[in-house]
């Protein structure tokens, strides 16, 4: 064989793996692990890496310097047919360490073994300390050219494409900690634009728990773990969240945020982006305005019910991942649009009376409309995990020019921090250089050497002015586009330790998001307070919240204290009048379905036809079927994606019942637990468990033919939301009508108001 590259077979290998790939592109269920099926014997004929998956992409190929290379992305994946050590030197086996005969012991200089277990034990690096759970994907962002004459930023141009990658994460928990806990969630979009990269690091909650960043290791700390017992993980259901945030109230409002429905979002791509901060924005013309940035997700703003979200982090602690890149890999691509709200830059930086530099403060959408500006579009997921979504790093001060900060105290912090995190993180400052963190425009900074160089500067004279480089090197101008520090004016003031006078309203706020909730979610906001103060050990710390509650509503501190079994105090200060706003419930409008998962029961004995016609129907509304049956693989020729052993009602966002299954052979609690303890039931005790989860989270159930017994088995017949109907397919319609409200909640009447 000739030994610069594989035999003809080789060719073959690859070819039919290609054909494999197209086969998987016909596949609309979303799950396949591999670019190619996988053979049952071990294969042995040598052949190139084979291609990525449809949907996977990797950073654009270019120079540390920001050049394009012109190779393909792939170009940054292993190369070649053959094992190799790092330096490239082909190797025989990698399985039997070199000893000194087959019983001897292992020698000094085996080289291989020495360099695989090096690099093995250096794998890993530190994690983030907040958002240190999350997933990113790759995506598009395309300009509406409306926002020109408010800044000169070129990427907001009409029909500019921007590439991006974006990153979804939770604050509070470790990597290793589950997707659908209560907390904030991070929305961080790196627009890789032709004048510079811009790091628009968001929440998917638009205010934040402190005005100032010197607090944020206190509010982190509170949140985190106990020190002692490293637990609770991942959540704020303890003492010394509770004990901070009663005693420090500005995070009132952020709390209420989290303790709504906005704390356990259905989906990243069901999920509000925020930019938190106010900032400057400046035109051609020198002109300036103060913005907010807001993402409006595509398919509306959804969550899970908390029994969902505690469901899913045993069954799939993964679920948000999950959803993600199962919707990009069937094509139903993630979607939102970028917004502003707009403001003048006055001095007093502020509107209607709301100071836009507090952080725990919003401007409700009815006194400031959200502008849209562009669309941001997913498309791709990584292609290695570790090198895109763990070592991306975004910074505020990332700005392209006509984007500047403002002196929002928290924003500033923040400016020092991100960079500052990195040197540890990522092990030195040239983390820019990193594939994923490239910047796509030209890079000349002076910046030399330092751990993890990449780049080979030429040249004798990093500094200017110089004359031994010609000068290179040379400061831009504004018709270079270059960016510019708006020149705004600092008032002469004393040193101060100290807040303005505007940021001492802690109420106001969270009693304007308590009054423009539905009574549904009021509801929800009630258990969450009730269930996170309720894993509280001190009395105290439940009383003081409880006052502090007070201060917010009367019906909310009182509904909250009963579940406790406290007293509900008096409030300390007069409730804030102010007008509810719409745009903050979730509830009330109607969404596309793109991307959801549509479960239907099957047996032998089901309407066959039915189900393959539903299944059709299902995939021409850009949602996802999966048949769940007693057994794997086929059930009157159409393929089995789940059984009733592997699913559970969380996976899915509606429910079909086909058949009624009688109770399968592994139906036994010593087999399955969901079996329960009956044994005389007709129909298999986890369809019925599946369909009473179902109705018990307001999700829509449909049932035609036989699957309607199991209606009335369950008890849920005739209830709101529940569909019987002739046909497979008018099931369907009725079902996909009801999908579009996300929920039923109207199976389920609020005591509140």
């Amino acid at each position: 064989m000739d030994s610069s590259k594989p035999a003809k077979a080789v060719k073959n290998v690859v070819e039919t793996a290609a054909e494999k790939v197209s086969d998987v592109l016909t596949n609309d269920v979303p799950g396949e692990p591999g670019s190619a099926p996988p053979p049952i014997e071990e294969p042995t004929t040598p052949h190139d890496p084979l291609p990525p998956k449809k949907e996977q992409g990797a950073p654009e190929t270019r120079t540390p310097t920001g050049a394009r290379t012109g190779a393909p992305a792939t170009a940054n994946g292993q190369q070649g047919a053959y094992l190799t050590t790092a330096q490239g030197a082909r190797l025989r086996d990698t399985d039997h360490s070199l000893k000194a005969g087959p019983r001897g012991p292992t020698l000094l200089q085996d080289h291989h073994l020495r360099e695989k277990i090096m690099h093995f034990d250096h794998e890993r690096i530190p994690e983030r300390v907040v958002h240190a759970r999350g997933t990113g994907a790759h995506g598009v962002f395309t300009g509406y050219g409306n926002a020109e004459e408010l800044t000169r930023a070129g990427f907001l141009h009409r029909g500019k494409e921007t590439p991006v990658f974006v990153r979804f994460s939770t604050v509070l928990g470790s990597r290793g900690s589950a997707d659908t806990v209560r907390d904030t969630r991070g929305f961080a979009t790196k627009f890789y634009t032709d004048e510079g990269t811009f790091d628009l690091v968001g929440n998917n909650i638009p205010v934040f728990f402190i005005q100032d960043a010197i607090k944020f290791p206190d509010v982190i700390h509170a949140g985190k773990p106990h020190p002692d017992r490293e637990i609770p993980q991942a959540q704020s259901a303890h003492d010394t969240f509770w004990d901070f945030v009663s005693l420090h109230t500005e995070a009132q409002h952020h709390t209420m945020w989290n303790m709504s429905d906005r704390g356990i979002p259905r989906s990243y791509r069901t999920m509000e982006g925020f930019g938190v901060h106010t900032f400057r924005l400046v035109n051609a013309a020198g002109e300036t305005v103060l913005a907010k940035f807001h993402w409006k997700p595509k398919l509306g703003v959804h969550s899970l019910t908390w029994e969902e979200a505690q469901l899913l982090n045993g069954i799939d602690p993964d679920f948000h991942r999950r959803d993600l890149y199962d919707a990009i890999e069937a094509g139903a691509y993630p979607e939102w649009e970028l917004g502003l709200q707009v403001f003048p830059d006055t001095p007093e930086e502020t509107f209607a009376g709301i100071d836009l530099l507090d952080p725990t403060k919003i401007v409700p959408e009815e006194l400031a409309p959200v502008q849209p500006v562009g669309k941001l579009v997913l498309n791709r997921t990584p292609t290695n995990f570790f090198a895109e979504t763990e070592q991306v790093a975004f910074h505020v001060g990332h700005l392209p020019p006509g984007i500047d900060v403002t002196n929002d105290p928290l924003l500033q912090g923040r400016l020092f921090s991100y960079l500052d995190t990195q040197l540890t993180r990522l092990a030195g400052p040239n983390f820019p250089q990193i594939p994923i963190n490239r910047p796509h425009a030209p890079v000349n900074d002076m910046l030399r050497d330092g751990f993890h160089q990449q780049a080979v500067h030429a040249g004798v004279a990093p500094y200017r002015p110089n004359s031994l480089d010609g000068g290179n090197p040379f400061p831009a101008g504004d018709d270079e586009h270059a960016f510019l520090d708006v020149p705004v004016t600092v008032a002469q003031a004393p040193k101060v330790r100290a807040n303005p006078a505007s940021f001492d309203d802690h109420y106001s706020q969270a009693r304007l998001f308590w009054l423009s909730m539905s009574p549904v979610e009021r509801e929800h906001i009630i258990r969450a307070y009730t269930f996170e103060l309720g894993k509280c050990y001190h009395q105290a710390i439940k009383e003081r919240q409880l006052r502090a509650l007070a201060n917010i509503d009367p019906v909310l501190c009182e509904q909250v204290a009963t579940g406790l079994g406290l007293p509900a105090p008096e409030p300390t200060l007069p409730l804030a009048d102010v007008a509810p706003s719409p745009a903050l419930s979730q509830v009330g409008r109607t969404w596309p379905g793109d991307g959801r998962m549509v479960g239907i029961v099957v047996d032998a004995d089901s309407d066959l036809d039915g189900v393959g016609t539903v299944r059709r129907a299902i995939f021409s509304a850009g949602m996802v079927p999966l048949l769940i049956a007693a057994h794997g693989g086929t059930v009157g020729g159409e393929t089995v994606q789940r059984t009733f052993a592997t699913g559970r009602s969380v996976e899915f966002d509606a429910l079909l019942l086909a058949g009624a299954p009688a109770p399968a052979p592994d139906a036994i609690p010593a087999r399955d637990a969901k079996a329960g303890a009956a044994d005389s039931v007709a129909v298999d005790p986890r369809v019925l468990l599946l369909v009473e989860e179902c109705w018990r989270h307001a999700k829509a159930i449909g049932a035609w033919g036989a699957g309607t017994a199991v209606l009335r088995q369950v008890g849920v017949a005739g209830s709101p939301g529940v569909v019987e109907r002739e046909s497979a397919a008018d099931t369907f319609t009725e079902v996909q009508r009801l999908m579009s409200a996300h929920r039923v909640w109207e199976r389920f009447p609020a005591s509140v108001g």
